[in-house]
């Protein structure tokens, strides 16, 4: 098995989990679940090879990351109960299937000989768009879009990071595990300690 492709399999594994997470929290069916995990696991993936025009998308080239997005939805049906604060717990998995998907995206981008905009921007997508389907499909606030939380920076962080170490000749292993450190650094400390960015405040208008 590839680098890139142990990253896929372990960002679908963990987004699918907390996509069935979230299907406990609005006490879905197990079908609701399977849904919610898949929509979450291969979401930001089947995105990042559709703008790349990577053909097949990757799930279709190999089915067993739906499997493995299914699995996650069962074990967590059956388990969800035990879990004292789903939400805590949806954050957490979530931060760090952002920091592997990140740098499953970025990879991808880089291996493709990709300009570093693009390196850039695979990488958000891919970290990003999958946990945006879950919560709006769940009809709850976007985690990319929460106010006062970092999280679509720490995507542009990790990605950058992928594109310099790309840039200063590190090896793709390396380049990788610097992007999801980065990542998830930067989601670890917003989520435990109120890291932050300034967020716009209106102010009247002068006369």
């Amino acid at each position: 098995m590839t680098l890139l492709a142990l990253l896929d399999y372990t960002a679908v594994l963990v987004f699918a989990l907390t996509g069935a997470l979230v299907a406990s929290r609005a006490q879905l069916d197990i079908v609701g679940f399977a849904f919610l995990a898949c929509l979450t696991g291969i979401g930001g993936g089947t995105l990042r090879d559709v703008l790349l025009d990577r053909n097949p998308v990757f799930w279709i080239a190999d089915p067993v990351y739906l499997v493995v997005a299914c699995a996650a939805a069962l074990l967590v049906f059956f388990t969800a109960h035990l879990i004292e604060s789903r939400y805590r717990a949806i954050l957490w998995l979530d931060a760090a299937a952002l920091g592997v998907a990140v740098a499953a995206g970025s990879g991808i981008a880089l291996a493709l000989d990709q300009a570093a905009g693009i390196v850039v921007v695979m990488g958000i997508v891919t970290g990003c768009a999958g946990g945006l389907m879950r919560d709006v499909v769940a009809n709850e606030v976007p985690l990319v879009l929460k106010q006062g939380e970092l999280y679509v920076t720490c995507a542009l962080a990790g990605s950058l990071a992928a594109a310099a170490a790309s840039w200063a000749g590190l090896t793709p292993a390396s380049g990788a595990a610097i992007c999801a450190a980065v990542t998830v650094t930067l989601r670890a400390g917003s989520l435990a300690f109120g890291w932050r960015l300034p967020v716009y405040r209106a102010r009247p208008p002068r006369r």
